[in-house]
């Protein structure tokens, strides 16, 4: 919005106080004829209203306004919507590749004779610094400190970037480590929820809307903020004024009623909201929750459902602003004059209110009844498997029979019982901290299938919600009352999302309880849910392998794709933070904790959940005791200064960044390579090779993965060549600066399983004709050498997971032009198409097993030119080793118009930068 302009005779005076200007009022869009629009989602009303006010700059049309305003609840027109939103959302495992784009990007312009400051982000971009912490300390009282520390020396390299970045973009901010997970920072600090902003002499009035380059940008949901996860090339679009652009959503209503069961937490209440939305297949659409159990629920429960979209599909999980919104904000220390322009603003627009029954049009409607939830976990490798807590031990145990390929493990009965010895650490530092004294046996007990060896209270899902953090230290205080303690195998960490979750366990005195079960602090960031479990014990990988034994991790978190937490623990169960310390107690999943008890007390009495289970009012008692707005007030009034480790770093200044390169972190990338003004033309692919044939549930993290990798993979090799040593490896996380490492690591995950690798696991494939198999990116340096194009075949929920931009970015450098899967999620399709990738699904009951497949064919699309158009059918061409052909319609899912632009420009960033220069 570059100037005000009275577009449809929208524009009204709103008056706040002492504040006064104007606002783009949607009941005048509506008097005016232009729609229903007080029927419709608030979601979509809010979209709507930056369209209005956008209309007419970034290409935005009277006719778009018009299109939206008509949004058909029942069948929405399959348009284009161009969302302009107020700010952009980064964290540091996605926005370092950004930044490092953006430099790129500069170079680019400056290499054409322009000046490199045309790229300056259009709106406020904010960089929280909270995925690079690893748990490589736990169970100690120092292990914050030493975390913190190694994490500094770690990624150093990576943070004076961002401090270059700092200085060079006027619009970029950043928020130091140590300060809390990305969404919880979002929530309590940088959330406006109403913008103010001077054009031509005025005060325009605009709602708070956001993208966000993690996927659970989507908890912003849970305080009336429309936002969503999308990749960082997208992103950097949006910040540099190219609309979001997205196909127009259906909306899903989830009708909530009634209450929660005592002794039911949030985290249970969204894990069946996950697996009810899955099933109703909801990728890529808008659901929208209202209801008298809606209104019921604490911002904090909200925000636990809305973080969770990403898992159950959908774009956003949305509630609208209330009085349960001004009560947060109040309650996080956000003055009253910010909360009265809320009121104001929202209740101006008829946005106020969480809907009831029968107010807005919806394209279809669900209702879950509260008193329905029961007590939950989900696993072992998805977010949407829910479990009935009675019922894990049954499921766990029909999962180690059950075959690989059916989703177990594969273990003989006769094996169900196999244990291994975990012979005494030489690195005690790891282990338990009693008293102030490490302990050290000569051996630790045995671990067998199902043993708990990772218990993280951990993730941005939960570890900010007071109910459920005060649940788990009050079942500490019990247990501990009751002499009961963790095994010493278990790791238990704790990683909050915010500073103010240590104030409150501190004033409330659950702190010390947590601390003498081994859930010491171990810092504020993304820990265990993003693959930063750090290293286990050498002796308990040790026995893991001999025994061949299928263990667990527990964690409050919400990812637990394969070897997403760790590489040798194969089960992986999502919970509420108390249900954490419970199976940190029982020390096994392979339990009911209904009937059995999690140790002996004290006197050798059994004692079971339900004797250390805290009371509603017990939870409620001690939150009201503890959390304070002068906590957020205090926490927050310093960011940019609260961390001397992060005010102490230097960088180099300039507009343009020196690269180095010796660097194995932050790389020139390769995507400005050779650029020129001119798009490309849209041509046939011809005789592309497969590099993979994969199955269903292909995760962002399958394809790039985050967390370690050794010394014997490509990406291990890389380093080792550079002269790094593997204990300086750090993650891949954390390399995405570095492009060589990065392809190296694509289709790298430990678990991900290629057919075309003849059973093996990992990241390995068949080169093609010669039928050797090799390592992947060893394979695609062959193939570019003979210039040889490649295809990627998959099945449902193609590249469901995180909004991983690498993801993309690797498929695209490892020479593959095209994927085709039985159905994409919504993020990875959009980066994909951002990269230069065509994204095509097969049609009907067609795919890869119906083919035949088996990765000894070429495919082409010879019909595939520079008129495609949006979801068109196109013609895959297959010639079989025998030299019979086949032809197979799939569909396009290329959406929109725009997405045909940034395809036939090479993706995003070359077709932004092309319009800048112009």
């Amino acid at each position: 919005m570059s100037e005000l302009k009275n577009t449809f005779n929208a524009l009204r005076e709103l008056k706040s106080g002492s504040k006064s200007g104007k606002y783009y009022s949607l009941a005048a869009l509506e008097e005016a004829g232009h729609g229903n629009i007080s029927k419709l989602p608030v979601s979509i009303r809010i979209v709507l209203e930056s369209v209005l006010r956008n209309c007419g700059n970034a290409g935005i049309t009277e006719i778009d306004v018009e299109r939206l305003a008509s949004w058909n609840a029942k069948q929405p027109a399959l348009e284009e919507i161009p969302f302009v939103v107020s700010r952009i959302v980064l964290q540091d495992f996605t926005g370092v590749p950004l930044l490092v784009d953006l430099a790129a990007m500069r170079d680019a312009v400056q290499e054409v004779g322009s000046d490199p400051g045309l790229i300056e982000p259009l709106v406020p971009v904010d960089l929280v610094v909270d995925h690079s912490v690893q748990v490589d300390r736990a169970g100690t009282a120092s292990a914050f400190e030493k975390n913190l520390k190694i994490e500094f020396k770690r990624n150093r390299e990576r943070y004076e970037f961002l401090k270059w970045g700092q200085q060079a973009f006027e619009t970029f901010s950043v928020v130091p480590p140590a300060i809390g997970i990305v969404h919880q920072v979002n929530l309590e600090h940088l959330a406006r929820v109403v913008f103010e902003k001077e054009l031509n002499g005025e005060t325009v009035f605009y709602p708070d809307t956001l993208v966000g380059t993690d996927s659970h940008t989507t908890m912003i949901n849970g305080l009336g903020i429309v936002g969503w996860g999308v990749g960082g090339i997208e992103a950097e679009a949006g910040m540099l004024g190219q609309p979001i652009a997205f196909q127009t959503p259906e909306v899903i209503g989830v009708c909530l009623e009634g209450t929660l069961a005592e002794g039911v937490t949030a985290t249970d209440l969204t894990l069946r909201i996950t697996e009810l939305l899955r099933e109703q297949k909801v990728v890529g659409k808008f659901v929208e929750f209202y209801g008298s159990g809606a209104e019921a629920l604490t911002l904090a429960d909200r925000a636990t459902i809305a973080n969770m979209a990403p898992e159950y599909g959908a774009t956003m999980g949305f509630f609208p602003v209330d009085e349960k919104s001004l009560d947060y904000l109040r309650a996080t220390g956000r003055t009253e004059e910010q909360i009265d322009l809320v009121r104001d603003y929202y209740t101006a627009q008829g946005l106020f209110g969480i809907p009831k029954k029968g107010d807005i049009e919806y394209t279809q409607s669900l209702d879950l009844d509260l008193s329905s939830i029961v007590p939950s976990v989900a696993g072992p490798k998805r977010p949407q498997d829910r479990i009935d807590v009675p019922r894990l031990k049954n499921t766990f145990q029909q999962l180690l029979e059950k075959s690989v390929s059916d989703g177990g493990y594969g273990i003989a009965p006769e094996h169900f019982e196999r244990t291994a010895t975990v012979d005494a650490s030489s690195d005690s530092d790891r282990w338990r901290d009693e008293g102030g004294a490490l302990v050290a046996t000569e051996t630790l007990p045995s671990i067998t299938h199902g043993s708990v060896l990772i218990a993280a209270i951990t993730s941005c899902t939960n570890t900010s919600n007071p109910s459920v953090m005060i649940a788990a230290g009050l079942v500490a205080k019990k247990a501990v009352e009751r002499g009961l303690k963790v095994d010493s195998t278990v790791k238990c960490s704790l990683a909050p999302g915010s500073r103010v979750v240590t104030d409150y366990l501190n004033e409330t005195g659950l702190t010390s309880y947590l601390d003498t079960l081994g859930f010491n602090l171990v810092g504020y960031g993304c820990t265990t849910c993003i693959g930063n479990s750090g290293p286990l014990d050498a002796s308990v990988e040790e026995a893991i392998a001999s025994g061949e034994l299928v263990t667990a991790s527990v964690l409050s978190g919400n990812r637990n794709f394969e070897a997403r937490v760790h590489g040798s623990i194969k089960a992986n169960f999502l919970m509420s933070p108390p249900l954490v310390v419970a199976y940190a107690l029982a020390g096994n999943v392979n339990i009911n904790l209904d009937e059995e008890p999690l140790g002996q007390d004290s006197d050798g009495k059994d004692v079971y959940l339900r004797d250390l289970w805290p009371t509603h009012e017990e939870i409620q008692d001690n939150i009201l005791k503890g959390l304070k707005p002068e906590m957020f007030r205090s926490k927050y009034a310093e960011v940019e200064s609260a961390n001397p480790e992060w005010s102490a770093i230097q960088s180099s200044t300039g507009t343009v960044y020196g690269w180095d390169e010796h660097s194995t972190y932050i790389q020139r990338p390769p995507f400005f390579e050779n650029f020129g003004m001119a798009p490309n033309t849209i041509e046939p692919i011809k005789d592309m090779r497969p590099l993979a044939i994969l199955g269903d549930s292909v995760t962002t993290d399958h394809i790039s993965p985050a967390g370690a990798f050794k010394p014997e993979t490509p990406a291990g090799k890389y380093l080792a060549g550079q002269g790094v040593e593997a204990k300086d490896f750090n993650s891949y996380g954390s390399r995405r600066g570095n492009d060589r490492v990065m392809t190296r690591g694509t289709f790298a995950n430990v678990r991900i399983k290629n057919r075309m690798a003849d059973g093996k696991e990992g990241g390995f494939t068949k080169f093609q004709p010669e039928g050797e198999i090799m390592p992947i990116y060893d394979a695609c340096a062959k193939y570019r050498e003979q210039s040889t194009p490649l295809i990627v075949f998959g099945g449902v929920d193609y590249g469901m997971g995180s909004s991983r931009d690498w993801a993309a970015k690797g498929t695209s450098l490892l020479g593959v032009r095209a994927v085709v899967a039985k159905s994409f999620e919504r993020i990875h399709r959009s980066n994909l198409i951002g990269m230069g990738v065509m994204p095509l699904c097969f049609k009907g009951e067609a795919s890869v097993d119906t083919l035949g497949l088996d990765g000894t064919e070429t495919f082409s699309l010879s019909d595939f030119d520079d008129n495609i158009q949006p979801g068109q059918e196109v013609t895959l061409e297959i010639k079989r080793a025998d030299g019979s052909t086949e032809q197979v319609p799939l569909e396009l899912r290329i959406d929109t118009s725009i997405e045909i632009e940034y395809y036939r420009n090479g993706g995003i960033l070359p077709y932004v930068l092309r319009n800048l220069l112009k």
